[in-house]
């Protein structure tokens, strides 16, 4: 998911036992056409924070109001407003931070992303930012990672993408996709939404991170990246 249509991207794929078919993959795709495709969908993994951190909810709150108690402005406060407690878990996990939605340019994306789960929820779809319902956060390129991948310059250049491409379909023989790999050559986006929705496949089958017990009510309001655990062969 982007900030605006012409970034975003969105795949459909029809999943069996044994195979999986791309059926659909589409790029600048706005807020109507997602939630058309959501109707008949049994998951939806969207790349894009489906909250804010609640300590910065709660900062911005008190300093709007001018109430200055507690804001200390150190560099560790700073951190708690700077990223969800999802974040941190993917750090333990891959080492690696993820954007900031406080901080980074990622926040026009979770604006959007908030009038889009709002949309979906009028067309009468539940929103669990948890995950646990039809819509999980998920994480194209630390998905990749985990299952194995080098995703090194894959988004900047289409010569990586199309050694990583022929990796994947090694991997993952029983994917059809053939009338859609130049596309997903060209694109980076169109590259992602597929990864996406194996990220949001493997979510689905149960294969993926989910939060704490102890986290629960938080990831229910920041959200939650679903990190997968498994191989990619493990889909069918």
């Amino acid at each position: 998911m982007a900030a605006e249509p012409k970034a975003t991207a969105l795949a459909v794929i029809d999943w069996t036992e044994s195979s999986a078919k791309l059926l659909q993959l589409d790029l600048g795709v706005d807020d109507a056409h997602i939630v058309t495709n959501v109707r008949d969908a049994i998951k939806l993994g969207i790349d894009c924070p489906l909250g804010w951190p609640i300590e910065f909810v709660e900062f911005v709150q008190r300093h709007s109001s001018g109430d200055n108690t507690d804001i200390s402005g150190d560099m560790q406060s700073r951190r708690r407003l700077a990223y969800r407690e999802t974040d941190r878990a993917v750090r333990e996990v891959t080492g690696r931070w993820p954007l900031s939605v406080s901080t980074d340019r990622l926040g026009l994306t979770a604006m959007r992303c908030a009038g889009l789960l709002s949309k979906i929820h009028a067309d009468g779809v539940a929103i669990d930012r948890s995950g646990a319902g039809k819509v999980v956060e998920i994480y194209p390129a630390a998905s990749l990672r985990l299952w194995g991948f080098d995703t090194a310059g894959y988004r900047a250049s289409a010569d990586v993408r199309v050694a990583l491409l022929q990796r994947i379909k090694s991997a993952v023989s029983w994917f059809e996709t053939s009338q859609f790999e130049e596309m997903r050559i060209e694109s980076c986006d169109a590259f992602d939404a597929v990864i996406a929705n194996f990220a949001a496949r493997s979510a689905q089958l149960g294969f993926s991170t989910k939060p704490p017990l102890a986290n629960l009510k938080r990831a229910q309001a920041e959200g939650w990246i679903a990190l997968p655990v498994g191989y990619m062969s493990d889909l069918v």
